[in-house]
């Protein structure tokens, strides 16, 4: 062969060469999110999601891409919402926001994995056979904020100990929310020797029209369900209460750092940072059938001191010794 037909050879071997690297390289993954709120009341926690995520080897906009779907209050838009991630298609839908997104996509697909974060119990709202074994397609994490109902009801007497009757807030658009906290917090009022006072609300004007009844009925402290919608109207709610110079417990500490006095419950930037190490694992190959259900075992107890002041409270040393953040 003479020299410049072999270079010549060379040469267009070494052309070809990145085209074919090019061809057997993968599509970039595509994560589908759905959730039944706005994005405005998740931004803090996707930066968890996004560090679980990071860690397994997945950054966004690097090497994988998240499609974001928020139902914006409107639980009904959900399988809808749901189905435009399975046409689109994705490799993987994420839900947050409770059981009615996880059950929406596990509607939708039977194939495409389905990570989950939800405060129900996952076996009974009917989205895994068992905590250890899930089977099907659908995993995720458990949080047990709806668990902790009597203990944040225990907490709010403490805090405000002269509270006799106490309202409680649920949304009746979320049922198994309401129902859970109906179910738990009427023996724990009763333990206490408290009475209450059930409101619901589903829509911002309905928050106001429950808060204009204090007026009359003139409730000791407020009780507020754990839910996404109140997250997402967790301004509205603790100006409302400090308007209306009512003690108020929520389940989530971004209400509390918007000005609500306290919040117990689960760790949640730390449940979605573990869902985004979980939907990490699927990525690279782990089966949800095979994953447990991950419980979170964090729990934390946040006092806005300054709205406790506010409301003439005293703070008793040993809560403010067991608070995981005092809010100045």
């Amino acid at each position: 062969m003479k020299r410049r037909e072999f270079i010549s050879l060379i040469g267009g071997a070494a052309a070809a060469w990145p085209l074919t690297a090019r061809a057997q390289q993968q599509p970039m993954p595509v994560i589908g999110f759905l959730s039944p709120v706005s994005l405005d009341t998740f931004a803090d926690r996707l930066r968890g999601f996004r560090q679980g995520l990071r860690e397994n080897g997945y950054v966004e906009g690097d090497n994988v891409t998240i499609v974001y779907r928020w139902a914006e209050n409107q639980i009904d838009r959900l399988p809808d919402l749901a189905a435009e991630l399975v046409r689109r298609p994705v490799a993987v839908i994420t839900t947050v926001g409770g059981a009615g997104p996880a059950l929406a996509a596990k509607q939708a697909t039977k194939t495409i994995p389905i990570l989950f974060i939800t405060a129900e119990d996952p076996v009974r709202a009917g989205l895994v056979a068992s905590l250890p074994r899930p089977g099907g397609n659908a995993t995720g994490i458990n949080l047990f904020t709806l668990e902790l109902v009597a203990k944040r009801l225990e907490l709010l007497r403490e805090l405000a100990p002269a509270t006799a009757t106490v309202a409680v807030l649920i949304n009746p658009a979320n049922t198994a929310f309401a129902e859970t906290t109906l179910r738990d917090i009427e023996p724990a009022a009763r333990a206490l020797g408290l009475q209450i006072q059930v409101h619901r609300a589903s829509t911002s004007n309905e928050i106001d029209a429950v808060f204009a009844t204090f007026v009359r009925a003139r409730p000791d402290a407020l009780f507020v369900g754990n839910d996404p919608f109140f997250t997402t109207r967790r301004v509205q709610l603790a100006i409302a209460a400090a308007r209306h110079s009512i003690p108020a417990a929520f389940g989530s500490r971004e209400i509390a750092e918007a000005g609500g006095l306290m919040s117990y419950g689960s760790n949640i930037a730390d449940g979605w940072h573990q869902l985004g190490a979980y939907v990490g694992r699927v990525l690279k190959g782990a089966k949800p059938a095979e994953l447990p259900v991950v419980q979170s075992s964090k729990f934390e107890l946040a006092i806005n001191a300054q709205t406790a002041r506010t409301l003439g409270l005293t703070v008793p040393p040993q809560l403010l010794a067991r608070a995981d953040e005092v809010i100045e």
